[in-house]
């Protein structure tokens, strides 16, 4: 199954449209998702932030400039998962938000941001990633565990990003136990349910789960979504985005 390819479909051809998106994590998949968008003619989405790597290094040092100007030129989108992948724990007054990063310096301690410190947080990820690329990230964010507080959600729209979520069927479930989530199961509810304009989310690598989600998932996927005549494109062409 690995070396199967599908040509893609032509626009006119497409019966509707699913907007694949990764976010970064422990990166262990990330060449074999690189190279599986480019053999099926894939375009997607990347959500960075700057997080320890099965390399040992980080997803945002220069070591991996390469790989982020390889799928710049492949003509992927990028949004920002702020720069130490840093989580809201609860709205404060005055539109204050109560946040802990995961990586960084603070990690692991409960802080007091404003508005303002988390905008400067999540513009982090677009100036590290001019200087690895050369090219700006799109306007495009997604808070880390995809939880968003109407607090951080003015945050955002402040700064100037839109948050993008997903829908149930779009959670690809790679965090999940491997042993009450088998990979068998959650490509099949993916592929029993997703459906026109949904966004699908995974990640570029996670260190939790024992049994990857990927590569097992990734092909069949991408092929099954295709048989069932659906297209690919990133949140550039996503109607509430674009």
């Amino acid at each position: 199954m690995a070396g199967f390819m599908q040509p893609a479909l032509a626009g006119n051809d497409c019966k509707g449209t699913i907007y694949l998106t990764f976010d970064t994590g422990s990166q262990s998949q990330a060449e074999f998702i690189a190279k599986t968008l480019r053999e099926q003619h894939i375009k997607a989405t990347f959500f960075l932030a700057n997080e320890k790597t099965v390399n040992g290094d980080y997803s945002l040092d220069p070591a991996w400039a390469p790989y982020w100007r390889s799928l710049v030129q492949d003509g992927h989108a990028f949004g920002t998962h702020t720069f130490d992948h840093v989580y809201a724990v609860r709205d404060l007054a005055d539109g204050h938000i109560q946040v802990k990063p995961q990586f960084g310096a603070q990690a692991g301690k409960l802080l007091d941001w404003s508005p303002q410190q988390y905008c400067e947080e999540m513009q982090r990820v677009d100036q590290r990633f001019q200087q690895l690329t050369g090219h700006h990230i799109d306007h495009y964010w997604r808070a880390p565990g995809g939880k968003l507080t109407p607090n951080l959600q003015k945050a955002g729209q402040a700064c100037g990003y839109a948050h993008v979520g997903w829908p149930p069927a779009g959670f690809s479930g790679d965090e999940l136990p491997s042993e009450k989530w088998s990979n068998p199961v959650l490509l099949k509810r993916a592929l029993d349910h997703l459906k026109d304009g949904d966004i699908f989310m995974a990640h570029l690598g996670i260190w939790s789960r024992k049994q990857a989600w990927m590569p097992e998932n990734l092909i069949p996927l991408i092929s099954g979504l295709k048989q069932k005549g659906y297209c690919f494109a990133t949140l550039r062409e996503h109607p509430q985005y674009r």
